[in-house]
C-alpha cells in the first residue's frame, strides 16, 4: 500500500481539505505565544501546519499530523501510512529508504559520516555502526619507558603517547593523590605468571589497574616454587 503523506500546510493544500475542514483545524485570528519555543538541537523554527504559530519542527521518527509539520529541509513528511494500525502518523523520509538521526542531523540509508573527528559511521537500516579512526592501544611500563601516559596532543585528534619523565610523574601523582577519581574504577588484571625460578626465590609479574589511579601497571613479587636441592658436597681429596 502506497505511504500517504502530508508535504504541504493546510492552509496550501486547498485542493486536498475543502476550506470547512481547514476552517475547523486552524482557529482565527492566530494565537501565538509571545516567546516562540526553544528547540532540540537540529530541530528548526517553523510554520505550523495553520501557517500561524512558530513551532519546532518535527524529527526523524516523531509523531506528526496537519498543525505538528515535519522538518522539510531534512526531506523529511508526516507519513499516515501506518495511522490505521493505531500508530498514529510520523516523520519519515519522503522515499520509502530508512534514515537515521544523530545529533540532530538526519543521513540518509548507507551513508557514511563523521559526527567527530575520532570516530566514523555508516546509516544502516534506521540504525548505524561506527568504527575508531584512534588506535586504542594500550601501552605498558618498558625499561626505556617506566611512565607512558596518554595525552591530547594541540591541533591533533588523536590523543598520543608520551614517556614522562620520572620527576614529572611523581609531581603528577603526589598532586593526584588526595583527590578522588572523578569515575569509578573498573578493576582489571591478568593472572600471576609463573615464577621466574623452578626452584630458589625467583618472581612472577602480573599486569594490573588495581591501584589508587586506577593505572595499568606491572606488579612484581617474589615467588618460590620449591626449595633448590642442596650442592652435592666435594669429595675429600687426601695427599
Amino acid at each position: 500500500i502506497a505511504a500517504i503523506r502530508q508535504k504541504t500546510t493546510c492552509m496550501e493544500s486547498g485542493m486536498a481539505l475543502p476550506p470547512q475542514v481547514c476552517a475547523q483545524l486552524c482557529r482565527r485570528p492566530c494565537y501565538c505565544p509571545w516567546v516562540p519555543p526553544r528547540c532540540p538541537r537540529g530541530s528548526p523554527l517553523v510554520l505550523d501546519g495553520c501557517g500561524c504559530c512558530k513551532i519546532c519542527a518535527r524529527r526523524l521518527g516523531e509523531p506528526c499530523d496537519f498543525l505538528h509539520v515535519c522538518d522539510q529541509s531534512q526531506g523529511l513528511v508526516c507519513d499516515y501510512s501506518a495511522a490505521p494500525a493505531g500508530t498514529g502518523a510520523t516523520c519519515n523520509f519522503e522515499d520509502v529508504e530508512e534514515g537515521c538521526e544523530v545529533n540532530g542531523r538526519v543521513y540518509r540509508d548507507g551513508e557514511v559520516f563523521q559526527p567527530s573527528c575520532k570516530l566514523q559511521c555508516r546509516c544502516l537500516d534506521g540504525g548505524f555502526t561506527c568504527v575508531p579512526l584512534c588506535q586504542e592501544d594500550v601501552r605498558l611500563p618498558t625499561p626505556d619507558c617506566p611512565y607512558p601516559r596518554r595525552v591530547e596532543v594541540p591541533g591533533k585528534c588523536c590523543p598520543e603517547w608520551i614517556c614522562e619523565a620520572r620527576d614529572q610523574h611523581l609531581r603528577r601523582d603526589a598532586g593526584a593523590a588526595s583527590l578522588p577519581l572523578p569515575y569509578p574504577c573498573q578493576e582489571w588484571g591478568t593472572e600471576w605468571s609463573a615464577c621466574s625460578a623452578t626452584c630458589g626465590v625467583g618472581f612472577s609479574t602480573r599486569v594490573t589497574n588495581q591501584n589508587r589511579y586506577c593505572r595499568l601497571e606491572t606488579q612484581r613479587r617474589l615467588c618460590m616454587a620449591r626449595p633448590c636441592p642442596a650442592l652435592p658436597a666435594a669429595p675429600l681429596v687426601v695427599s
